[in-house]
This record gives structure tokens, sequence and C-alpha cells, in this order.
């Protein structure tokens, strides 16, 4: 079983306003904490590996391939593979993100992952 304590990964800055650490992750697969100030921005990116993102807390504006809808508390969603993708924090709050470990290095090391890759 691969477990990682809490605060074992630093925090490291995401984009404005935006921090996150991985939380636990294998070859596989990997759950990532996201700390937004209010106005807070997840920058437009897309990825090859699907993504799915939960509300924990605050309130979100996210945009998926162009459609724009408001996140709260609770809510969840699947980002498809290869489809751009962004989000602004409207209230303070947190994400948890699961995703393909593959770039997991990249992201320990604070660069986003190649999207060519």
């Amino acid at each position: 079983m691969d477990t990682t304590a809490d605060a074992s990964q630093g925090w490291m800055t995401s984009g404005p306003g935006a921090q996150r650490r991985i939380l636990c992750q294998d070859k596989a697969l990997m759950m990532v904490e996201f700390m937004f100030e209010k106005d807070g921005v997840g920058v437009p990116h897309s990825h090859p590996h699907v993504q799915t993102t939960f509300v924990s807390s605050g309130q979100f504006e996210f945009t998926v391939g162009g459609d724009t809808q408001i996140l709260n508390p609770g809510d969840a969603l699947i980002i498809p593979s290869n489809v751009e993708h962004s989000c602004l924090c409207l209230q303070a709050g947190k994400l948890l993100d699961s995703l393909h470990s593959r770039h997991g290095r990249a992201w320990r090391r604070g660069l986003r992952p190649d999207p060519a890759r």
C-alpha cells in the first residue's frame, strides 16, 4: 500500500492564488489537493489522461471544453482526456483531484506536465 503522510509533500504554487500538494500516488494514479484563495486561478491546460475533481470547500467556476458551470462543496466532475479546462475560485476553498500519475515527478518539481506526452 502506498500512502503519503499529511504534509510530507509540501505545498507548491500551481497558479495565481493557488497551491497544490500530492497526497498519495503510485505508478498508475495520484491524488492532489489544491488550496485556492478567492479569485485564485487554475490556468487553462489539457493532458492526455482523464481527471476527476471533487470540491471539498469553497465555490469554483469551472470551464471544461468551453462549457462553464459553478461548482459548490460536494460537487464533482470528470474531465475527459485532451480537453482544455480551467477554474476560477469564487469563494476560497479546496479541491481534490485524482489523475494518472505519469507526470508525478514533474509535478513534484513544480513543472507542468507536457501536454504533448
